[in-house]
């Protein structure tokens, strides 16, 4: 009897492991899914850490290639960025002609993020990803602003969407 109990928790245990490591090799992505009628965030996991737990003095988004897209160093999907830069309003203050946006009441993205990001010391998506969560962490050539960016975009929106306007961003950036 105690060896069939035995078994069952081995082979318990061993099912919840396999099942992990599928979930994290394939990934999951909330990208294209409905969220109508629903109020909890849902997180998924991923092989490496979010560029949103990393410390202003280390690179954020790391060194790893875009997950599709056009991307110079952001693990994001640039081309996914177009979609939460519209969906999020961004283009309502800034432009960015990537995401065809003329936005005049904050920074012009095509114009001052690489010269920002060398004055922050940092490099830029780590910087575009500062920005992004902590908007009064720097305040952008030509402000101060008299409409501060919202604080609340590192908590409204995923660590995938925040990846994918960083690589969108970035990619726009001439170098």
């Amino acid at each position: 009897m105690l060896k069939v109990l035995i078994a069952g928790l081995l082979g318990t245990v061993a099912g919840i492991a396999v099942m992990v490591v599928v979930i994290v090799v394939a990934g999951g992505s909330t990208d294209n899914a409905s969220s109508v009628g629903l109020n909890a965030s849902v997180s998924t996991a991923a092989v490496s850490a979010p560029a949103s737990s990393a410390p202003a003095s280390t690179p954020g988004g790391g060194s790893g290639g875009s997950s599709g897209g056009s991307s110079s160093g952001a693990t994001g999907d640039a081309n996914a960025g177009k979609a939460v830069f519209a969906s999020s309003g961004c283009g309502s203050c800034h432009t960015l002609t990537a995401a065809n946006a003329t936005g005049t009441i904050g920074p012009d993205l095509d114009k001052v993020v690489s010269g920002d990001a060398k004055k922050a010391g940092m490099p830029e998506a780590a910087f575009i990803q500062q920005s992004i969560t902590d908007p009064s962490a720097f305040t952008a050539s030509g402000g101060p602003w008299t409409t501060p960016m919202p604080d609340t975009f590192g908590s409204s929106l995923s660590s995938s969407q925040i990846d994918d306007l960083v690589a969108l961003i970035e990619s726009s950036q001439s170098s």
